[in-house]
């Protein structure tokens, strides 16, 4: 079996997997990352939300071998202390259940970093492939807007 060097949240790690093996796997399975979730396996729902060299990917089909050596890859389990866009979600208590709050934030983190003025279309546009069953819709996009308004005003 192959052995594979990922860098996660700036740090490097070995993995032995299949070449096809998805990156959620490693993640989870055996490195023990809590963040990214699986949810329906099929890059629909966003729960396995990573982002890799700033752009946000859905990692249960992004193959290990695609990513390895070189992509930097960051988990919702490396944003340390109160990122704007996670301080954004605790005010605006835009998380129920919890399961999909992985993808929401990850996804606005990788946006939000690109360009912080992101009007309300566009930040529509940004979360629209991702699923809360819960229904907490509203308050995640609250939660964009703030975490938008404080990361433009960092610029």
């Amino acid at each position: 079996m192959p052995r594979y060097t990922l860098t996660i949240d700036g740090e490097r790690h070995e993995v032995d997997a299949d070449a096809d093996m998805p990156l959620l796997y490693a993640l989870r399975g055996d490195l023990a990352l809590k963040g990214p979730k699986f949810g329906c396996g099929l890059a629909q729902c966003g729960a396995c939300t990573v982002i890799v060299d700033g752009a946000a990917v859905r990692s249960c089909v992004l193959p290990l071998s695609a990513v390895a050596q070189t992509a930097q890859i960051r988990t919702l389990d490396g944003l340390h202390g109160a990122h704007p866009v996670q301080a954004a979600f605790i005010d605006q208590e835009a998380a129920q259940c919890g399961y999909c709050t992985n993808g929401w934030v990850m996804t606005l983190v990788a946006a939000l970093e690109r360009n912080p003025t992101l009007s309300d279309d566009e930040l529509r546009n940004t979360l629209s492939g991702l699923k809360c069953r819960c229904g907490t819709h509203m308050a995640i996009l609250r939660a964009a807007r703030q975490a938008a308004t404080a990361m433009a005003r960092e610029v």
